[in-house]
C-alpha cells in the first residue's frame, strides 16, 4: 500500500478484493474461530469496558478472563487499568447503597490497529464479502468508520501532549480516563503536579467552544481539580475557541502532529 492511498480506496481495491490475502494475516488463524472470535469482535465494537467485553461476547468472567489472559500473551490485546480512586478509602468503610453493584473495571485494547479494524469491520462480514456481497460491510463502514480512526487518533494525540512536555514539564502519566461518570480521551499529570485533560475530534469539521464547556462540565462532575485543558482536532478550531486559548487551554490540530515524524 502506498502511504498517501486514500483510506476507502485501500479498502475497496485491495482489502476486499484481496480478501483471503489479508484473511493470512491474522495469526494464529483460530483467532477467527469461536470464542476468540467473539471476544475480539466485542473489544473491537464496544468500549472496552472488560465486563462490557463479556457481555457482548457471551462469556462468563472466568472463561473471559482466561480467554483475555491468552491473547494478552499472544500480545494480540494489552490491558488499560483503571485509574479510578477506590470506593473504599479504608476497609470498613460504608459504601452508598447506589453504589454497592458498582466495579472499577479496566478496557481492554487491540496492540495492532489491523486487527482492531479486522474484527470492527470485516469479519462480521466476511461470509458475504467472500460471496461479493460487499453492500452490508460498505453500509456498515461508512456509518461506523470514524470509530476506525478516532483511537488510534487518541492515542496520538497523547503521544504528541508527550512531547510538547517533555522539555517544559514531562508528564509522569498519560493515557485516558474513565469514572462511573465519564469517559474522557486522556489525563495526564506532569512533574510538577499539574492535571491536564483533553478530548479528541476526529471529525470533519471544526472544534467550537461547546466542547470545551461539555469538557469543563464532566470534568466537574468528576471532581477533577484541571489546570489545564488540551482540545486535538483533525480539522481545527473556530475563531471563538481559538481567541479562548491560554496558559490553561492548549488546542492542537492536525499539523501539530508532523513533530512526532
Amino acid at each position: 500500500m502506498d502511504l498517501f492511498d486514500d483510506l476507502d480506496e485501500v479498502i475497496l481495491y485491495q482489502v476486499l478484493v484481496n480478501i483471503e490475502a489479508f484473511d493470512a494475516l491474522v495469526s494464529p488463524s483460530y483467532l477467527m474461530e469461536v470464542p476468540y472470535r467473539n471476544l475480539l469482535i466485542a473489544v473491537a465494537r464496544g468500549d472496552g469496558k472488560l465486563l462490557n467485553v463479556f457481555r457482548r461476547a457471551r462469556v462468563n468472567e472466568a472463561t473471559g478472563g482466561e480467554l483475555i489472559a491468552e491473547l494478552v500473551d499472544l500480545s494480540v490485546l494489552q490491558v488499560e487499568e483503571s485509574r479510578e480512586n477506590p470506593l473504599k478509602e479504608y476497609p470498613k468503610q460504608k459504601i452508598k447503597k447506589y453504589l454497592r453493584s458498582y466495579r472499577i473495571q479496566p478496557k481492554v485494547r487491540f496492540v495492532n490497529p489491523f486487527l482492531r479494524f479486522w474484527f470492527g469491520f470485516v469479519e462480521p462480514y466476511k461470509h458475504d464479502i467472500r460471496e461479493g456481497k460487499t453492500q452490508p460491510f460498505l453500509a456498515n463502514f461508512d456509518q461506523h468508520q470514524d470509530r476506525c480512526a478516532s483511537l488510534v487518533f487518541e492515542q496520538l494525540s497523547n503521544d504528541l501532549l508527550q512531547k510538547y512536555f517533555i522539555d517544559k514539564d514531562p508528564l509522569l502519566t498519560k493515557g485516558s480516563f474513565w469514572d462511573r461518570h465519564s469517559e474522557f480521551d486522556l489525563l495526564s499529570v506532569t512533574t510538577s503536579g499539574k492535571i491536564i485533560l483533553g478530548e479528541c475530534k476526529y471529525k470533519g469539521r471544526k472544534v467550537c467552544k461547546n466542547e470545551l464547556n461539555k469538557l469543563k462540565e464532566k470534568a466537574s462532575q468528576s471532581g477533577i481539580p484541571v489546570n489545564i485543558y488540551a482540545l486535538f482536532s483533525k480539522n481545527g478550531f473556530s475563531k471563538e475557541l481559538r481567541d479562548a486559548k491560554n496558559e490553561t487551554l492548549l488546542l492542537f490540530d492536525i499539523d501539530d502532529f508532523s513533530i512526532l515524524r
